[in-house]
């Protein structure tokens, strides 16, 4: 039985100060979901004897029949500390890396997080993922080192063996927060120097005088420890978890000492001298039992091997006497010692009081929110804070606040839609009746149903009908009606959004604008003052180009209860929650407040790159409308998939990994279209390069006939420094150009690829435009200024990559000297890993560096600079081999010859070849695709960063699986303190799938992969080379 109803849930939503917002992290089976179905079942939701086996967060029936979580799902608690009432809004996150968008969905919602590690496995590479997460979301994590049953029943380690292995989890897990914490504070690249006179620094500058920012930055909230009360030891299968408070309390009064001061030092190189009744430090020195290992960890494996191994009914009595427990006499009679063990230890040491003391005191409530993390939220990281409007800046205080009051502006924000069935809809609901209630419908049922019989059948019949009883008339009814009613709308599905309140109260029937995730809140108040009004009619599918606002009426609000929801009138401050009624306004995220000054929320940090593709198609032809209406759902569903419809109007989903595509896949058949469809093979993009001419072919002969050698440019024959020159004119012969294509060094590539957000902050602070919202002379010059600022950190950023850039090209040779203040523009989309590089005589417009104003430059060229970008846009974004994107390639434009340009003001239609700026960009894009046709082409595959942990016996059959999918192993270490190999591989992403079921088969389930994706590999291949030669006609047939 649950232990709150709504009116108590709705009083604890009030008390903003105590409501914990929290999410479960951790690595794919380590122990999550389990761990919410003991802090589940704290609340009398389900059974207690139920948790780990019920899985109550995984309403999905594939996740209950793969056993892993796919969806992120919330649901609210009640806890009572020390008279404290506190509200937990629990989100169980999944661990698989196909869904992490899942997680990064629920991390944005949250203020704090548990990190659940397994003791066994220790930091894997999904938990470094959770713990950069909750590093880059500002959330406070605590940590829950589980499985530890798995020490004593599986690994048979004596206490001090397993209290070692403990502190090495510990420190694997405080290395990653050091990492990320060391990087953070030399990201923002504080270096002080002292102050000293002008003269003393001339004389003498000492390297002390430098600083990292290391020294200081505080970092006392940094780490785990168990001293401090964020570290819960767990086994939440086997129901128990404790902190070391949990046992300081238990002995101080039995040994003498103060609580607080035995909490200090239960956890550490500390021990206990028996004589003087003191804690003295230096126990591994002295080969003595640290405090841990003789007051706790010996206790524990005492009671396991009473229970569980030795099965001795005498001395768990007195176990049972002496910790004041009783169990049932089902429970003493029972032959397996597990079910004892968990009715013992859940009385003893329950997981919902450890874990969620720790919660409550730990981590953090709504009103604690950081000045930081609301910048987060309002602005990029790579834009100032100060630049936006000033009714925007004022909206900061109320993150601050947090306060539900009525004159608080409403702000809200949407991290996900989820499908609902509209039966579950607790206004659909069936309600018990009362017995009147069901006499009254009884008897309205035989009268109705008597008198339809009585209309439609003959004279006998009528006499038959009048002597049947009213209990056949009632069953009669009944079955009318049930024949009558179609359940075809009960079965359909509505969309629920998963959200948060950040300020005031929001109420059903309230008015709220639904900001977009491209809303501009200069642009919309700008149109407010114009008096301009936003259309309460207009929908999502409404929108025009440069539109991103809708209003709506709130109708439904929900409280999420896992598997349930439960209605609601309003929500205050602080709190987790559900609205109905949102489908035709959001797509996937939104931002929801009463006034349009409140700025879009940044995007969702996605840690998984949606990569692989099907082509879907219905099995009949006359269902295509029905799949386009389920891909348009399905796209609302899920954060991470794509939805693409290709030119020839194919249908494509882009989704994350296999497991990712089959979960779509099967809801896209069986929830959203309802038909059968055919899915193509997975397709695998690719990307397209050039590479340095080969000195041999494929078969290791040299090459001697240059078949495929770079073409010469007309005229120019016996200059070698001109091959693979392209000259290409414009269809009305007024422009000439001359460009090369040259493959980048592979350092500029990695930079380029590595810093693709800082090049698209630099695109739009230097190439911003105005809206035609106003003329750009009526535009103020301080909005002109605002508009485009970026931060400090993002300036030095930009600098930082200038200098890196210099340094590759100077490491590359003399051929790329002065090229980074040569370059046009990079692409694709002006941020990619390709470069047009500008070595045209007499035309030295400014590098993309620089802000480019064509206004102040008199060439004729300038005004056809644009077109020119575009052209190379247009030929990096799809390259001649397959038209996958290229990578790794600089076009070198040498020569652009503008003779007698067209009359930009003439008709069109007069223009026999069109406009001149259109010739020029199919002119760029042609030439860019012959110069890289004149070079040696090479294809691009995508790697997966493959992490297995195996045990040893099966690690030859784990290299023999990755032998046949061509994968490379980079290496293999023996996780510490266990028989289990973590061994990491490079993967192509074409050879993956079925990897994972096949390496289990190979193995006996004793190897469980992961892949992430990790980067792009030439394949060294020539895909235009064709044997020559008896050797090798032989040998390629």
């Amino acid at each position: 039985m649950r232990l709150f109803d709504s009116k108590k849930l709705a009083e604890l939503q009030q008390n903003t100060s105590n409501i914990r917002n929290i999410c479960i992290l951790a690595h794919v089976d380590h122990g999550k979901t389990t761990l919410a179905d003991c802090l589940v079942a704290s609340n009398g939701i389900i059974s207690p004897k139920m948790a780990g086996k019920l899985r109550y967060m995984d309403s999905r029936k594939d996740e209950q029949e793969r056993g892993i979580t796919m969806k992120s799902s919330s649901i609210a608690l009640y806890y009572c500390l020390e008279g404290k009432e506190f509200l937990v809004n629990l989100i169980d996150s999944p661990g698989h890396v196909d869904f992490s968008s899942e997680v990064s969905t629920a991390v944005r919602l949250c203020d704090g997080a548990i990190v659940v590690v397994d003791v066994i496995e220790g930091v894997c590479p999904q938990t470094q993922v959770a713990l950069k997460q909750a590093w880059l979301e500002n959330i406070r994590p605590v940590l829950v080192l589980n499985k530890i049953d798995r020490l004593i029943l599986e690994m048979k380690l004596s206490p001090l063996d397993a209290y070692v292995h403990l502190t090495q989890v510990l420190e694997q897990v405080n290395a990653v927060m050091g990492e990320l914490f060391a990087t953070e504070v030399l990201g923002r690249d504080v270096v002080t120097v002292k102050t000293k006179t002008h003269e003393q620094s001339q004389m003498n500058r000492d390297l002390s005088e430098w600083s990292t920012g290391l020294e200081d930055a505080d970092d006392s909230q940094l780490y785990f420890s168990p001293d401090h009360g964020n570290v819960v030891f767990a086994s939440a299968v086997d129901g128990w978890a404790f902190s070391v408070e949990d046992f300081a309390s238990l002995f101080a009064s039995k040994l003498g000492i103060d609580e607080s001061t035995l909490k200090q030092h239960l956890w550490g190189d500390f021990y206990f001298h028996t004589k003087t009744k003191q804690i003295i430090s230096g126990a591994q020195e002295k080969a003595k039992k640290p405090l841990f290992v003789q007051f706790v960890l010996e206790n524990l494996w005492a009671v396991y091997d009473t229970i569980v191994v030795r099965k001795d009914k005498e001395k768990l009595q007195k176990i049972l006497d002496s910790l004041h427990i009783k169990l049932t006499a089902r429970d003493m009679r029972h032959t397996d010692g597990k079910v004892q063990l968990q009715a013992v230890l859940m009385q003893w040491l329950p997981v919902a009081k450890a874990v969620l003391s720790m919660v409550c005191e730990k981590l953090p409530s709504p009103l604690e929110i950081s000045e930081e993390k609301v910048e987060k939220l309002m602005c990029s990281q790579t834009e100032r804070f100060d630049a936006l409007p000033a009714d925007t800046q004022a909206l900061k205080s109320s993150f601050l606040r947090c306060s539900p009051l009525n004159d608080s502006p409403v702000i809200i924000f949407i991290s996900k839609m989820f499908p609902v069935e509209r039966k579950c809809l607790p206004q659909n609901r069936q309600q018990p009746l009362t017995a009147e209630e069901i006499a009254q419908r009884r008897e309205q049922a035989r009268q109705k149903h008597a008198e339809m019989m009585m209309q439609t059948c003959s004279l006998e019949e009528k006499k038959s009908i009048q002597n049947l009883s009213e209990a056949d008339l009632s069953m009669l009814s009944m079955k009318k009606d049930v024949e009558q009613t179609s359940p075809l709308h009960l079965s359909d599905d509505v969309f629920i959004a998963f959200a948060r309140v950040f300020s005031g109260t929001v109420k059903k029937g309230q008015e709220v604008y639904v900001l977009g995730p491209k809303h501009d809140p200069h642009k919309a108040l700008e149109m407010l003052k114009n008096g301009q009004d936003i259309n309460p009619n207009l929908k999502l599918k409404d929108l025009k180009s440069g539109q991103h606002i809708t209003k709506v009426v709130i109708e439904d609000l929900y409280v999420l209860m896992g598997r349930e929801l439960d209605e609601i009138d309003c929500v205050p401050a602080g709190n987790v929650f559900g609205i109905g009624g949102l489908e035709e306004h959001v797509l996937k995220t939104a931002t929801l407040s009463t006034t349009v000054a409140c700025p879009a929320f940044t995007e969702l940090t996605l840690m998984a790159v949606p990569i692989v593709r099907v082509a879907v198609e219905p099995c009949q032809p006359q269902d295509l409308q029905a799949l386009i209406h389920g891909l348009r759902l399905l796209n609302q569903a899920d954060a991470c998939v794509q939805v693409i419809v290709q030119e020839t109007g194919e249908h494509v989903l882009v989704t994350a990994g296999e497991v990712h595509l089959q979960r779509c896949l099967d809801d896209l058949k069986e929830r959203y279209a309802k038909v059968d469809i055919n899915a193509s093979e997975p397709i695998v993009p690719f990307r397209e390069t050039i590479v340095v001419p080969p000195s041999v072919d494929m078969v290791n002969e040299a090459i001697l006939d240059q078949h495929n050698a770079p073409k010469k440019a007309p005229g120019h024959e016996g200059d070698a420094e001109t091959e693979a020159l392209i000259t290409i004119h414009t269809s009305n012969k007024q422009s000439t150009i001359k460009i090369r294509a040259a493959p980048l060094p592979s350092d500029v590539t990695t930079l380029l690829e590595n810093n693709m957000q800082l090049l698209k902050a630099m695109d739009r602070h230097f190439n911003s435009k105005v809206e035609n919202t106003r003329d750009s002379e009526e535009m103020s010059s301080e909005d002109a200024h605002n508009a485009t600022l970026l931060t400090e950190r993002t300036l030095k950023a930009i600098n930082n990559l200038r200098e890196e850039l210099k340094k590759a090209f100077a490491n590359a040779g003399k051929e790329w000297e002065d090229a980074v203040e040569q370059i046009w523009s990079v692409g694709p989309r002006r941020c990619g890993p390709n470069i047009l590089l500008n070595r045209v005589p007499g035309y030295n417009r400014s590098s993309v560096w620089e802000k480019f104003n064509k206004d102040n430059f008199i060439d004729p060229r300038a005004e056809y600079d644009s077109s020119f970008i575009y052209g190379f846009q247009l030929a990096t974004i799809a390259g001649p081999l397959c038209e996958e994107p290229l990578m790794g390639v600089c076009f070198v434009v040498e020569d652009w010859i503008l003779t007698s340009p067209q009359d930009s003001s003439e008709p069109v239609g007069s223009q026999p070849y069109g406009p001149f700026s259109g010739q020029i960009m199919s002119s760029v894009k042609e030439g860019c695709r012959r110069a890289f046709q004149a070079q040696p082409q090479r294809l691009m595959a995508a790697m997966y960063t493959c992490s297995i942990q195996a045990n040893a016996e099966v690690l030859g059959k784990v290299y023999a699986v990755l032998a046949r999918r061509h994968g490379r192993v980079l290496h293999g270490d023996a996780l510490e303190g266990s028989a289990s190999f973590c061994v990491e591989a490079a993967l192509p992403v074409v050879e993956s799938f079925a990897f994972a079921p096949e390496i289990r088969k190979q193995t006996s389930g004793l190897a469980s992969p992961q892949l992430v994706f990790s980067h792009w590999e030439v394949i060294e291949i020539d895909p235009f080379w064709t044997p020559r030669g008896v050797f090798a006609l032989r040998r390629e047939g």
